[in-house]
């Protein structure tokens, strides 16, 4: 039976003629529970059924302290949840304060909000670390009830999620009977979420609200097909500006902010009638982005071009169509996305989908069908990862010493943890103290020591360094760019290190949609003035490169077995007519191999569709193997359902080349001598604590010092200690990562050898398109070698000197 409600809530609905929804309701009456994950579409009240138990504890003003604690992926999304909960409290004249809490916050705020706590505190994952490194985290937490975990989607899958649920181990010490609660629009295994949200073995009660309308979604109609390969969208400009036209309010979605710059650039050059639009993306400066997002809210923008960085649920005002340009590569990203737009409950969202290519055509269909058939894709399930564990246990001992049983007992009630070994604990606890058997004899890695039974920080002072390196996003290392002025001109944003030093003096780029020339660098920051060229180089920017989901692969091969595709194109459905005609198409089951020659050049096309990081390390493991055999291959590129690779001599009998045994072996001999490694050791170490992101002054270091020190220490513990927990984290994560090995696996058990090899005597349709396809990766071996010897033979039979010529 559910409680009621306080009268002062009750009314402000009833004074509104709304009711309560049957899942906020739901949510109410399991509010004693440990465990609540609710899964409600978006706009249907998620938030407000997060925290209506916490007002009705909270309205008879009696609680002292924090009472709920509000983690959110978003600084902003903080904000805005503070902006929306401050009114509605206001106006039920509750006794209840609300403050947010982030990297933005004043220290001198920070330090009340410790020692005086809100009722509730709204906040983000590395700040909810910082706080439980201090001493008096028991103090600042002693009447915490309730946690509630927005879009935990976004966090159950990544590293930050990860460490958010090591903190939220240590909150259920200091503030025993805890309850959690999690909330999301898109989940694709709430069980498995469900595992990771509660405190282990704790329940988790999972509620499912009414999904609402099927949304109203289809594949934008233009006058002009998609080009053969590519991306960007140019060809829809005109019909994306027709239908920003016709709606109040569009964001434009792109899957990295360098095709973002680029379609806001062209989309700016044929807005003729000066429509007003703004781009958004994590690179720009904060100061760019509130503008834009000030001038969002308040209606005088009729679309912005975006990246993820609009993807979670801010409440963005009138937003009636979503434009997603590129195929989604993941139907939960699609959904969440589709989400913005009629942010109402039981009122469709309206989207449209631009594909960037001709095979992506294909791809947004069957992630249209997947939208259609409410089915999420997505790995949630996972092992929590050592690094984020050994960072976690420096942050406990900032807080005061601790016992190894009792850290290893909170820990493990962690949901992705609850299997964590002892041993793997007691290495990762010994890493922490002396830097492992390696390092030990390195003043600056001990850290740690032990009397009596418990652990604390060999230096008290070390607190300062540790907190200033709290955190586990590694981005690509940045720096900053200005107008040029005397004393530091109006912050434009962000470039990547690596872009900033291939720029000249009179270089040109785009940031933030606008065309910059390049003055300078000037303590570490690119100094720039306006130009009238309009011929830019694109400011280059790593983020995220998606992979297509197993689902919409298997979608697509799916798709391949009708006998016609009416769903699709007429000229999409032309080329795969003509693909099965001259060759076959790729079948769930088998893997297809074409060979053939072009332009003097011996090609090898698999189409594994295992996503564009399987792909492209396929094509390292298949070169590599490749060169063993004496194939002498040359290059190869990836997309994310094929790799294709070229060189001197044809492949005549593939499958040796695909056998489990020999990829792995290949892998091993790769990864045991690569830059792969040495990325991914930089990542871990950084998280772990093992080198500092930040300088003692308090300033980030470069990357370029960074790597340096990665580099070194990565050759050490390879040469003097080969069994180092960091050398063992970092190969886990680059078969997890970088190289997604594990699509590869699952692509082999899938055909189980039955592999279809196609002998061609020219390109087939679906690898003419590869031809074009940017990113190729050149192979240095003996083909070399062999073209040098051939050109050499040439060159002397064409001067007369080939031995045995006449002279």
């Amino acid at each position: 039976m559910t409680a009621p409600l306080p009268p002062q809530i009750e009314e402000w609905f009833s004074a509104r003629g709304w009711s309560i929804h049957p899942h906020q309701r739901d949510m109410l009456e399991l509010a004693g529970e440990p465990c609540q994950l609710l899964i409600a579409p978006t706009g249907g009240g998620k938030t407000m059924a997060g925290f209506l138990p916490t007002l009705a504890e909270l309205a008879d003003g009696t609680h002292e302290g924090v009472h709920t604690l509000y983690i959110s992926p978003l600084k902003a999304l903080a904000a805005d949840i503070k902006r929306n909960l401050s009114g509605p409290v206001a106006e039920m004249g509750l006794p209840i304060r609300i403050e947010d809490r982030t990297g933005d916050t004043p220290a001198s705020r920070k330090r009340r909000q410790r020692a005086d706590p809100p009722h509730i505190l709204l906040t983000t994952p590395e700040s909810l670390a910082l706080l439980t490194s201090y001493e008096d985290a028991g103090r600042t937490f002693k009447g915490l009830k309730r946690v509630i975990v927005d879009e935990i989607h976004a966090l159950s899958e990544s590293k930050r999620g990860d460490q958010l649920m090591l903190a939220l181990s240590r909150l259920s010490v200091l503030a025993p009977g805890l309850r959690r609660v999690g909330l999301s629009a898109t989940v694709e295994d709430p069980h498995a979420v469900a595992r990771i949200l509660a405190k282990h073995p704790d329940p988790c009660a999972v509620l499912q609200a009414d999904p609402g309308p099927d949304p109203d979604i289809a594949m934008l109609s233009t006058d002009v097909p998609p080009p053969w390969s590519g991306g960007g969208g140019r060809y829809a400009m005109d019909a994306v500006l027709e239908q920003v036209k016709a709606h109040k309010t569009t964001l434009i979605f792109h899957n990295t902010r360098a095709q973002a710059e680029i379609f806001f650039h062209n989309l700016w050059l044929a807005n003729d009638e000066q429509t007003p639009i703004g781009i958004h993306h994590g690179a720009l400066s904060r100061e760019q982005r509130e503008r834009v997002e000030a001038a969002m809210v308040a209606g005088q923008l009729r679309a912005i071009v975006c990246t993820g960085s609009l993807d979670l649920g801010l409440d963005w005002g009138d937003v009636d169509l979503v434009i997603q340009v590129g195929a989604p590569k993941n139907v939960k990203r699609l959904v969440q996305r589709i989400g913005r737009a009629n942010h109402c409950y039981n009122v469709p969202s309206k989207a449209l989908i631009v594909p960037a290519n001709r095979f992506e055509v294909i791809e947004c269909v069957a992630a249209l069908q997947a939208v259609r058939a409410r089915t999420l894709d997505g790995d949630t399930d996972h092992t929590g990862p050592l690094d984020v564990l050994c960072q976690h246990i420096l942050i406990r001992a900032c807080a005061g010493p601790f016992t190894a049983d009792a850290l290893f007992a909170e820990v493990t009630t962690a949901g992705a943890y609850s299997d964590l070994s002892r041993e793997a604990f007691e290495r990762c606890l010994d890493f922490a103290a002396t830097g492992g058997y390696a390092l030990r004899a390195y003043d600056q890695w001990q850290r740690l020591i032990e009397k009596d039974g418990e652990y604390r920080l060999r230096d008290p002072r070390a607190t300062t360094r540790i907190r200033m390196n709290i955190g586990t996003i590694i981005d690509s290392e940045k720096m900053p760019v200005r107008m040029k002025k005397n004393r530091g001109g109006k912050p434009l944003g962000e470039v990547e290190e690596y872009f900033a030093s291939t720029l000249r003096p009179g270089d040109t780029f785009l940031i933030g949609g606008k065309i910059v020339r390049f003055e300078g660098l000037r303590e570490m920051t690119v100094e720039v003035s306006r130009t009238a060229q309009k011929k830019p180089r694109i400011a280059t920017f790593s983020g995220t490169k998606f992979a297509t989901s197993t689902q919409l692969s298997d979608r697509i091969l799916t798709m391949f077995r009708q006998d016609d595709w009416p769903e699709l194109p007429g000229h999409t459905r032309e080329w795969l007519h003509l693909q099965r005609q001259y060759s076959q198409l790729p079948e769930k089951d088998r893997l297809l191999v074409e060979t053939f020659a072009h332009d003097d050049r011996a090609y090898t096309v698999a189409y594994g569709f295992a996503g564009r990081n399987a792909q492209q390390t396929l094509g390292l493991l298949l070169t590599h193997r490749m060169e063993t055999l004496g194939l002498h291959p040359l290059g190869f590129v990836a997309t994310d359902y094929a790799t294709m690779i070229w060189g001197l001599d044809e492949v005549i009998d593939p499958k040796p080349l695909f056998s489990r045994d020999t990829l792995m072996s290949s892998m091993e001999n790769w990864l045991a001598d690569t830059s792969v490694m040495k990325k991914t050791f930089k990542g871990s170490a950084v998280i772990a604590g093992l080198v500092d992101r930040m300088a003692p002054n308090g300033k980030r270091k470069t990357g370029r010092q960074a790597a340096f020190s990665t580099d070194i220490l990565y050759d050490t513990l390879r040469k003097y200690d080969p069994d180092h927990i960091m050398l063992y984290i970092t190969r886990t994560e680059a078969m997890r990562g970088l190289v997604d090995f594990s699509r590869i696996e699952g692509m082999l058990e899938r055909v189980a050898g039955r592999i279809d090899h196609c002998r061609l005597d020219r390109v087939s349709p679906l690898a003419a398109p590869m031809m074009l396809e940017m990113g190729r990766v050149s192979v240095s071996g003996a083909a070399n070698e062999r073209l040098l010897e051939e050109e050499t033979e040439r060159l002397m039979q064409t001067a007369g000197l080939a031995f045995g010529s006449n002279p």
